[in-house]
């Protein structure tokens, strides 16, 4: 056989064949960054753009909507791409090379797609998601219906073979962790500065309204100003106008026994009736019915959310109501300003009184806390992550990690912090040492 008519690897069909896996990794460089940019891009962003009428914001949300569905056939289309360039290029380089091409036709597929079929794209689509989504969106859209059947048989294979491991699909459960995706959010754009820290407490406070009770934040019975309804009028009177608070509870024989609550302004009007009036003189004042110009004890149950009660002081408009257990026993009052302050932080007015702050720092770094103090503002002020769920205040966490009521000067250590009790009054711990450990 002569020279001539030996053939060379680098012939037409050499050139076709390297052409095609360049090709196909161009198209692997496509599904690659098309799925890290549909799963990477802002719903949020899109749904904005899409109301202000962008058609292709709303392509990428309708594709989005069915994670499951999408995944799969950009992966379906991959996977094929993948193994079609590597098959390629083996058969191409085991004719050039022989028997070793085929471990030379791996090392170079697993090189080029790592760099250009996976990393590069990836990179690329992870920093722009959203415009990536936007105009990968059409093409997808496409495959996605091609692929449609294939795409089905898997899904169902998939589950399959999950529930026999007790694993249960939901590709729409990512709506249920909104609000923790919500709040990782905020948390994260105040650890990198970007979001300050009134802010941040304002913006969580507001979320997580609906995860707290009317007893998480509520004054308890034992610091609630009221007044006997059955003490002489001008007592009453005096007590009103002495009192810091506008509206005070009324009650007849013991304190569970609420009959109503007045409202200053509601009693000056009366007082103001009487006295003016034909035959009015002070005197008179003695004569008042008190209950006749008080308003309707509110009674709410401790257990109600705060967003839901704040729903309801909005809809009866009126600010105040009393809490009760499920015994329908008193056990403290909440107003609409509470609630408040559960957003915006500690709301004082001119007639507030000029309270001691209930959190102090030492110089030896130590923190003086108020034991009625709440977790939730001793970490609001502090940044600190102290638990909630067994106690509402500073003092009822030390009760409960400790099991009993401590004497004043006994120190415990739990949570990674050091808890020491500097007073008790009776059975409550009224102050507190707290130090980070």
């Amino acid at each position: 056989m002569s020279p001539d008519t030996v053939s060379s690897p680098y012939d037409l069909a050499f050139w076709l064949t390297a052409g095609a896996i360049l090709v196909l990794l161009c198209i692997s460089s496509f599904f690659s960054g098309s799925e890290t940019a549909l799963t990477a891009a802002s719903r949020s962003k899109l749904k904005a753009q899409a109301d202000r009428g962008s058609a292709a914001a709303q392509r990428v949300l309708d594709i989005t909507d069915d994670n499951e569905r999408m995944i799969g056939a950009i992966l379906l289309g991959n996977n094929v791409v993948n193994i079609l360039s590597a098959s390629l290029a083996t058969a191409l380089l085991t004719k050039i090379f022989g028997d070793s091409g085929v471990a030379l036709a791996t090392l170079g597929m697993t090189a080029l797609v790592l760099v250009f079929g996976e990393v590069m794209p990836k990179t690329l689509a992870i920093t722009y998601p959203e415009p990536f989504a936007l105009r990968v969106s059409p093409m997808i859209k496409l495959i996605i219906f091609l692929f449609a059947p294939v795409v089905s048989v898997v899904r169902v294979l998939v589950r399959g073979v999950l529930s026999l491991f007790g694993v249960r699909a939901d590709p729409d459960s990512h709506i249920l962790a909104l609000k923790e995706e919500i709040a990782g959010a905020i948390a994260l754009g105040h650890s990198e500065g970007a979001v300050e820290k009134e802010d941040r407490d304002r913006l969580l406070g507001a979320l997580h309204l609906n995860d707290r009770t009317v007893e998480e934040i509520m004054r308890h019975r034992s610091g609630i100003e009221m007044i006997d309804v059955d003490a002489d009028p001008d007592a009453i009177l005096s007590a009103v106008l002495g009192s810091h608070h506008t509206r005070l509870p009324l009650y007849r024989g013991e304190r569970d026994n609420v009959v109503g609550v007045i409202h200053a302004k509601d009693l000056l009007r009366a007082v103001d009736k009487i006295v003016r009036g034909e035959k009015g003189n002070l005197a008179s004042v003695r004569d008042l019915d008190v209950l006749s110009v008080a308003m309707k004890p509110y009674f709410v149950p401790e257990t109600t959310p705060l967003d839901e009660q704040m729903r309801e002081f909005l809809k009866r408009r009126t600010h105040f109501a009393l809490v009760v257990d499920e015994y329908g026993e008193l056990r403290g009052l909440i107003t609409l300003e509470d609630i408040i302050e559960e957003i915006v932080g500690e709301i004082t007015d001119e007639f507030d009184p000029a309270a001691e702050s209930p959190l102090k720092r030492t110089e030896a770094g130590d923190y003086l806390v108020d034991g009625s103090m709440t977790i939730r503002d001793v970490n609001r002020a502090t940044d600190w992550q102290l638990p909630d769920d067994e106690a509402n205040t500073v003092a009822g966490l030390v009760i409960h990690e400790a099991q009993m009521i401590p004497a004043e000067g006994q120190v415990f250590s739990f949570h990674g912090f050091r808890f020491e009790v500097v007073t008790r009054k009776e059975n409550r711990i009224t102050r507190l040492k707290i130090r980070p450990l």
